[in-house]
Parts: structure tokens; sequence; C-alpha cells
């Protein structure tokens, strides 16, 4: 006697068949999505600092006070922070591509602003609208995480994340296209490359698929609020906050220290940003194969041995002999001061790139959001941050106090961290 499937049977199997092949199709695009989404976010990171160089230029043309000049290079970053995570719930509701082509957009007209712009009002509000690359950034680290798999999800939010050298790209690219042109031709060109992605994105990515983001938006914030998750992301802003902070803080350090120009030790500067941000990739791709705690632990532990060796400020110990003194001159060479900086930029990058992964898949159906709230967070700690420096450089008069503060911090970081860890093996051991 033969048994016919029933027809409930065979429309189960046919909706299996294709949620396979719509996932399949899903991942391969990851291909296409994934270098669109990085160019994006190196061109929206770029907006981050633009004024950081322009704004030189546009200090001596308007006579800007300290306060306007200070303002207008925080702007970017203020309203990054505050758009973040609006931005990332507008992602969860009607989809990251929607909120990217958006920003994007919102980019470019904001650099034809700098184009047009005859004055300091006109550049702040120029200014505020480049903060829209804090809301590519969430909408953006969903948009990749929905195409990939969860054992290359590190690997994949590394290699997003690393778009943030287009940050310190402006320190090269800016000169050379004022030199070339005028500095107005820099906004242009930015404006151009901006339509471009935004094109490229219309015509080789899909639409969102709604009913995706109906379904998993209905437990985002319940994921947000999962017990693990906050201290995680506390962690994540003080690394990411310390990365951002040093970043804006070392071209004046360098400078002071070796008594170069400020644009030579932003040069120099490089040196600790772009590793910082390219071994988030080898972080989360690490993070895939031995597991989030474990690189974040051994990546702090590198961090606070760099953190040490730049502790120690230049000294002269003196040594009484017999019938004589002798002095002795504690210095690190600057060749080894570069080697020790590329290890921490490395340490901190890896660090953010596998604890990135391990809080994207504790909430993984509010990728947007989380995003959001890590963004926030770091932008937070990289705004106080370079406050306290200068208060602490003004007491002591020891520029390598800064690193003894960060020493500190990841100290603290760290054993929290890692009792964090230890619980949540218990907790996982047991339950």
């Amino acid at each position: 006697m033969s048994m016919e499937p029933r027809p409930s049977e065979i429309r189960a199997l046919q909706l299996s068949v294709d949620s396979t092949e719509s996932d399949e199709e899903r991942y391969a695009s990851l291909l296409i999505v994934l270098p669109l989404a990085l160019a994006g976010f190196i061109i929206a990171a770029a907006c981050w600092t633009l004024f950081a160089v322009v704004g030189v230029t546009l200090r001596s043309n308007f006579q800007l006070s300290e306060l306007q000049f200070g303002l207008l290079l925080a702007m970017p970053m203020a309203v990054s922070a505050l758009l973040a995570v609006p931005a990332g719930l507008c992602a969860s509701m009607w989809g990251a591509r929607k909120v990217m082509l958006c920003c994007l957009a919102g980019l470019a007209f904001s650099m034809a602003l700098v184009f047009f712009a005859d004055s300091f009002g006109g550049y702040i509000l120029a200014a505020g609208g480049l903060g829209l690359a804090g809301g590519f950034y969430s909408a953006g680290l969903q948009f990749v995480a929905i195409h990939c798999r969860p054992q290359r999800l590190g690997l994949v939010l590394g290699v997003f994340g690393a778009g943030i050298t287009g940050a310190g790209f402006n320190y090269y690219l800016v000169p050379l296209l004022q030199q070339a042109y005028s500095w107005q031709g820099v906004p242009l060109a930015y404006v151009i490359v901006l339509l471009l992605i935004l094109a490229l994105f219309l015509m080789l990515t899909e639409p969102d698929d709604q009913t995706a983001f109906l379904v998993s938006n209905a437990g985002a914030w319940r994921k947000c609020c999962a017990p693990g998750v906050w201290p995680l992301c506390g962690y994540f802003s003080v690394i990411a906050g310390s990365f951002f902070a040093l970043a804006l803080w070392l071209p004046d350090y360098l400078s002071a220290r070796s008594g170069l120009p400020v644009s030579l030790g932003a040069h120099q500067a490089l040196w600790f940003i772009l590793p910082g941000a390219l071994a988030q990739i080898a972080g989360g791709a690490l993070a895939d194969r031995l597991g989030s705690s474990r690189v974040v632990i051994w990546a702090l532990l590198l961090a606070l041995a760099a953190l040490f060796v730049l502790s120690y400020p230049p000294m002269t110990l003196s040594i009484e002999g017999v019938g004589r003194f002798y002095h002795l001159e504690i210095l690190l060479p600057r060749v080894w001061e570069g080697g020790v900086m590329i290890m921490l930029g490395v340490a901190l990058g890896a660090a953010i790139g596998a604890l990135q992964r391990m809080i994207i898949l504790e909430s993984r159906d509010a990728t947007a959001v989380m995003a959001g709230f890590l963004l926030l967070g770091a932008f937070a700690v990289a705004f106080v941050l370079p406050i306290v420096f200068a208060a602490i450089n003004a007491w002591l008069n020891v520029r390598s106090a800064v690193f003894m503060l960060l020493f500190v911090m990841l100290v603290a970081c760290t054993l929290l961290f890692a009792r964090h860890t230890r619980r949540r093996e218990r907790r996982e051991l047991f339950f």
C-alpha cells in the first residue's frame, strides 16, 4: 500500500526548499553587498574628519575663534552620536538598505552645502549634515549581518568596521586635492564619489524584505534589554572610545614630542590608526575560529603591555658611585616607540572586532539598534577623554601620563570582562 504525502507536508517541504534557496541567494549576494557597504562606510568615515583638514583654511578665511573652530570639528561626530540609535530603529522597522540610501543622499547634499556655503552658519549646518555617517554605520552593520552566516559574522563585521580607515585618508588626500585645484574641489570630489556609490547601491542591491523586518522587530527591544548585553556595550565603549580618543590626540602628542609640525604628526598618527582599523578584520576572523572572549582578553593583555611601555616618560637616573655620579638616561628610541604604537593600535582594533561580533551575536534581531548604542557609547567616551587628557597634561606636565590613565582604564575593563565571561560560562554549564 503506497503512502502518498499529504498536501500540508508538500507545502511545508516546498517552503523549506524555497527558504533554503532564498538563504543561499542572500549569502551569495554578500560578494556584492560587502564591498559596496565598505566603500560607503569609508567615504562616510572620511566625512567625520573633513573639517580637521579643510577647517584650517576656513579658520583663516573667516577669522574663527577657538570655540567656533572646535564646534566646527565636533559637529559631525556629535550629530553622528545623536542619530545612531534613531537610524538603527528606522533600519529595524523599514530596512537597512533604505536608511543607507537616505544617509548617502544626505551626505551628498551636505557636501554640496560645503561647496556652496559662504558663512560660518552655513558650514555649521553642513557639518551637522555630515553626521549622517553615524546613521550609515548603524544601518550598514545590520545590512551586512543579514547577508552572512553566523560562522563568518566576525570576519564580515570586521571588514565593514575597517572602513573607519576613511577617517585617516583625509590627511593625505585632502591636501593633494587642495594643491591640485583649491579647497572647494574637495567637497565636489566627495559629492561625485557619494553619488556613484548611491547609484551602485540602487542598481546592484535588492530592495529590503519587509516581512523579515516585521518579524524580527517584534523582539528587538527584548534582545537589547538582555542582561548580558549592556555590560558588553560598556566594555566596547571604553575600548573603542579609547582608540578614537588616541586617534584624535596623537597628532598633537607626536608633534610636540618630536618638535614636528602638526601635519607631520598627523601622518605619523596614521601608523596607529590604519593598523588598528585593519586589525578589526583579524580580530573578527580569530573570534569566528577561537571564540570572542578569548580573543578579547588576549588583545587587551597585548594592549596593556604596550601602554605599560608607553607610560614611562624619558627620565635620567643619577647613581652615586665611588667618588663620582653616574647618570643613566632612560629613553625609548623613536623607532621602538613607533613599533609599540602599532602594537597598541593592532591590539585595540582586534579587541573591537572580536567584541563587536560577541555583541551582535547576543542581539542578532536588533543589530542596527545595538550598533547605534555602540557608536553612541564610543563617541561619548571619545568626547570626554581628550578633555581629561588635556587636564592631566596641565596638572602633571607629563605627556605620557595619558597612557597611564588608559592603562588603568583597560586593566579595570579586562578584569571586569574576564569576570563577566567566567560567570557566563558557569551559567551555560549549569543551565
